[in-house]
């Protein structure tokens, strides 16, 4: 590697998420409809988990209901496309991931300054109620008119460019946001920010006698956190062509935390994996294990992705306990002759 991209984090990142924008491209370029219908799920699940595993990972806090600050961007997608119209579409649908991105990060900066306060199991069941109870909001009476209820609130697909289809395009938007949110968090964490998350997660009483917020460290790790689960759920609204709160259970929120414990913790590369994996279980692997075992029960059939999750955490534990990443870490580490100092 030459020395200036050994030299520069931000210069190496920015070549890499250059390369990956175009070998993605040529993916998606190449791929079917049905196989573009997988990969956009997956980029903006992407979004979300590496957001999390920031949080999570590198903060040191949990969070359990990540799926509530997703809901939150996908509901402002979808209120603020029915009102706001632009002579250029991609500007409109850049405007609105951005509209989403910054509601859920202010609405992420409230949960923080109550996070902050909490601790271990407590903040799990803070974080864990908000997730049951934010998507049910749009039920209740005085909301359900503006927020469409129970059906939730339709949304408008982007017109895709001459030439593209509907699907490809979907797959482009969504890839592309999920290298932009990897390649700001990979710099992040590099950064003096990235260092006092890190800090602050190690030892919160070393922090502070180093100068350190603790408290301001940790609410910004939500908003950092939120703002990408944010751009995660306007992605999903574009999918889904809807935001209702079916499309936010609570197992959405597990899912990405299997994800990034499976991937491995506070690893970019690791949410990737992990994303991967869940996405592909919901739509695909689940529902061909329900089909070889031959399940006819709906209530089973709709858990099986939850009982998978418990299986594939319990072994990645027991085989892998720092995920995917950490065991590709050490396999290199052995090919090379090299010992961790």
């Amino acid at each position: 590697m030459p020395a200036i991209l050994e030299r520069s984090t931000l210069l190496r990142h920015t070549l890499f998420a250059l390369v990956g924008i175009g070998v993605l491209l040529l993916l998606i370029h190449n791929l079917g409809d049905y196989r573009n219908s997988q990969l956009a799920p997956i980029a903006y699940t992407v979004c979300a988990a590496a957001g999390l595993t920031m949080l999570v990972g590198q903060s040191g806090q949990i969070s359990l209901g990540h799926g509530a600050f997703m809901a939150v961007g996908a509901y402002t997608f979808a209120l603020l496309q029915a009102k706001w119209t632009s002579s250029h579409p991609n500007v409109q649908l850049v405007g609105l991931l951005a509209a989403g991105v910054v509601v859920a990060a202010v609405f992420g900066a409230v949960v923080g300054v109550a996070a902050a306060r909490l601790r271990g199991p407590y903040l799990a069941g803070a974080t864990l109620a908000l997730a049951l109870g934010l998507p049910s909001l749009a039920s209740y009476e005085k909301l359900s008119d503006h927020l469409g209820g129970s059906t939730g609130l339709n949304v408008t697909s982007p017109n895709p460019p001459t030439g593209v289809n509907a699907y490809r395009w979907q797959s482009i938007i969504c890839c592309v946001s999920a290298v932009l949110v990897l390649w700001f968090l990979s710099n992040l964490s590099r950064s003096r920010v990235g260092r006092s998350f890190r800090a602050v997660r190690d030892d919160e009483v070393a922090a502070a006698l180093c100068g350190l917020s603790v408290a301001r460290v940790q609410v910004l790790a939500f908003v950092v956190s939120a703002g990408c689960a944010g751009l995660a759920g306007g992605l999903l609204a574009i999918i889904n062509l809807t935001a209702g709160p079916g499309a936010f259970p609570l197992s959405l929120s597990l899912s990405l935390l299997a994800a990034i414990v499976f991937g491995g913790l506070g690893s970019m590369a690791g949410a990737a994996y992990g994303s991967v994996l869940v996405v592909m279980l919901n739509l695909s692997w689940a529902q061909t294990l329900t089909d070889k075992l031959s399940i006819h029960s709906a209530k089973v059939a709709n858990n099986m992705p939850l009982m998978i999750y418990g299986v594939v955490l319990a072994v990645a534990m027991l085989a892998a306990p720092y995920g995917v990443q950490g065991a590709l870490h050490r396999l290199r580490m052995l090919a090379t002759g090299t010992r961790k100092s």
